[in-house]
C-alpha cells in the first residue's frame, strides 16, 4: 500500500467519524482538506487560521526531506489551539529551556569573596574579571551568558545568599572559596540541579558525595602521585641523583620519599648526596654512562640557586656527565631568573597549569585586561584572571556543546586553554568530578618549551 493510499484510507475513516455528531467533538481534526494545484502549506495554514508548525505537526509526511505538496493530497486540519493549550505549550517550552542549556543563554553564578578588603578578595575579583572577559569572547562566538555575582566573604553565611531569587535559576555556580561554605552550597546545587565549580583549594571530600561538584583543586596526594608516575614513565632507565638541600621547612620530602620507594621496587639505580658535600665526593654520585636526573628536596629559590651553581662546577670538572632536572611547580615562579639554567639542564617541571608569557594570546589577554580595568594583572602563578578566563571558557563551552551530558571528561573536547587545561574523572561512584589534568613543562636545551599533557 502506498503512502497516498494509506492516507486516503485514514481520510475515509475520519470522514465516517465526522458524520456522527456524537463523535464530532472527540476527533483531533476539524477538517480534512484536499490540496488543489496551486496550494501551499503556508496558504492552507492561513486559510484555517493556524500556524504552519501546527499544520505540519498534524501531517507528519510534511516533515520529510524534500517534501512538496501535491494536487489531490489529503491534508488534516487540526483544531485551533485554545488559550489554555497555548499556556501549556509555553510552560512546556520553559521547562525544556531550563533543562536544555544549549538552547538559550547560560545562567552563570559567581559566589566568591568579591571585595577589596584583603588578598582573598582582590584575587577573586581578578578571577571574576577573567570570567567576564571570557563571556565577552564567548558572546562573539555565539554563546550567550547571563551572569549574577555575590560577594561571599569568609565570615558570610552562604545560606543567606542562596535565598536570593536568581540563585536557584543558575545553571552553573563558580564557588565557594572557603571550605565551610562548600556543603550548604552543594546541598543547594543538588536540590536545583546546578553545576558547582570549586576553583581553588579546599579541604574535605564533598566531591565524593555530591554529583553536581566539579573540583578543580587537586589534593597533595594526587599531585604527588601524578608527579611520581610521570617521572617513572619519562625516565625508566636513567640514573637518579637525590640532593638533600638541608631545608627544614620543605614539604617536598613527600614526593622524594614516594619516588624512592618506587625506584626501590623497580630496582632502578639512584644515589643520595648533599648540597654541602665537597665537589669531588659530589661528583661520585653521578653516572657517566647514563643521563643523571637530579631531584632536590625543596622548591625554594635559594637552595635551587646553590644546586645550579654546584652543577655548573660539576660540568666544568667533567663535561661528559649528562644531566637533567626534575623540579616542582614552585619553580615556575622563578623562570625570569633561571630560564637559561632550566634550558641548560633539560628541566622538567610537573604542574597542572602553565603560564606562557611569550604566548601572543596571553599577551593580548593581558593587554585587554589593562584596557578594561585600568590596571595590570597581579603578579602571581597561576594568573587569577587567566584562570577565571580559562574556567569560564571551558565550562560554558562544554555546557553549550554537550548540555546536560557535559561531564568534563577528556573525551569531551571544548577548546584550547590559555593557561589552565582541565579534564575530569569521577571522584567516586555517585559523586562529582575531580580534575585529573597533569602536565610536564619541559625546558629543552634548544631553548624551546613543550607542555607534555597526561
Amino acid at each position: 500500500m502506498t503512502m497516498r493510499h494509506y492516507f486516503r484510507h485514514i481520510a475515509l475513516a475520519f470522514a465516517c467519524m465526522l458524520s456522527l455528531s456524537t463523535l464530532a467533538q472527540t476527533t483531533q481534526w476539524r477538517d480534512i482538506y484536499t490540496a488543489k494545484k496551486k496550494d501551499t502549506i503556508f496558504g492552507i495554514a492561513r486559510k484555517y487560521n493556524i500556524t504552519v508548525d501546527e499544520l505540519v505537526e498534524a501531517n507528519p509526511a510534511m516533515k520529510g526531506d524534500g517534501y512538496k505538496l501535491k494536487k489531490g493530497e489529503t491534508v488534516f486540519i487540526p483544531f485551533e489551539k485554545t488559550k489554555a493549550d497555548l499556556e501549556a505549550e509555553k510552560e512546556k517550552k520553559s521547562q525544556t529551556a531550563r533543562t536544555d542549556v544549549r538552547t538559550r543563554a547560560i545562567r552563570v553564578g559567581v559566589m566568591l569573596p568579591l571585595h577589596n578588603v584583603d588578598g582573598d578578595g582582590r584575587r577573586m575579583v581578578e578571577y571574576y574579571r577573567g570570567i567576564l572577559m571570557a563571556c565577552d569572547s564567548l558572546r562573539r562566538a555565539g554563546i550567550s551568558a547571563d551572569i549574577s555575582a555575590w560577594n561571599v566573604a569568609i565570615d558570610a553565611d552562604i545560606r543567606q545568599t542562596l535565598i536570593q531569587n536568581k540563585a536557584s535559576e543558575c545553571d552553573i555556580i563558580f564557588g565557594p572559596l572557603y571550605t565551610k561554605q562548600v556543603k550548604p552550597l552543594a546541598e543547594f546545587c543538588r536540590t536545583y540541579d546546578i553545576r558547582m565549580v570549586i576553583p581553588f583549594s579546599i579541604s574535605g571530600d564533598d566531591v565524593t558525595r555530591y554529583p553536581q561538584i566539579f573540583q578543580v583543586y587537586q589534593p597533595l596526594e594526587q599531585q604527588t602521585q601524578d608527579a611520581v608516575n610521570a617521572f617513572l614513565e619519562r625516565f625508566p632507565q636513567n640514573h637518579v641523583v637525590f640532593i638533600d638541600c638541608n631545608d627544614s621547612t620543605s614539604r617536598k620530602g613527600v614526593f622524594t620519599t614516594a619516588l624512592r620507594k618506587q625506584l626501590d621496587a623497580r630496582k632502578q639505580s639512584y644515589n643520595i648526596t648533599n648540597l654541602t658535600t665537597a665537589d669531588d665526593l659530589f661528583q661520585k654520585a653521578f653516572n657517566r654512562q647514563k643521563t643523571n636526573v637530579v631531584v632536590i628536596n625543596t622548591g625554594r629559590s635559594p637552595e635551587l640557586n646553590q644546586t645550579l651553581a654546584k652543577l655548573d662546577r660539576l660540568r666544568s670538572r667533567d663535561a661528559g656527565i649528562a644531566i637533567a632536572l626534575y623540579g616542582y611547580t614552585d619553580w615556575l615562579m622563578y623562570t625570569k631568573v633561571y630560564n637559561d639554567y632550566f634550558h641548560r639542564y633539560d628541566t622538567y617541571i610537573p604542574t597542572n597549569f602553565f603560564y606562557n608569557a611569550a604566548s601572543k594570546s596571553t599577551q593580548t589577554l593581558e593587554q585587554n585586561y589593562k584596557k578594561w580595568f585600568h590596571q595590570d594583572m597581579q603578579y602571581a602563578l597561576p594568573r587569577f584572571a587567566i584562570t577565571g578566563y580559562d574556567h569560564a571558557q571551558y565550562f560554558l563551552r562544554g555546557l553549550h556543546q554537550y548540555g546536560a551530558d557535559f561531564r568534563g571528561t577528556k573525551q569531551q573536547r571544548v577548546g584550547s586553554p590559555m593557561q589552565t587545561p582541565l579534564h575530569f574523572k569521577p571522584a567516586a561512584t555517585g559523586g562529582g568530578m575531580q580534575n585529573a589534568q597533569f602536565m610536564l613543562v619541559h625546558y629543552k636545551p634548544n631553548k624551546t618549551i613543550e607542555a607534555i599533557n597526561y
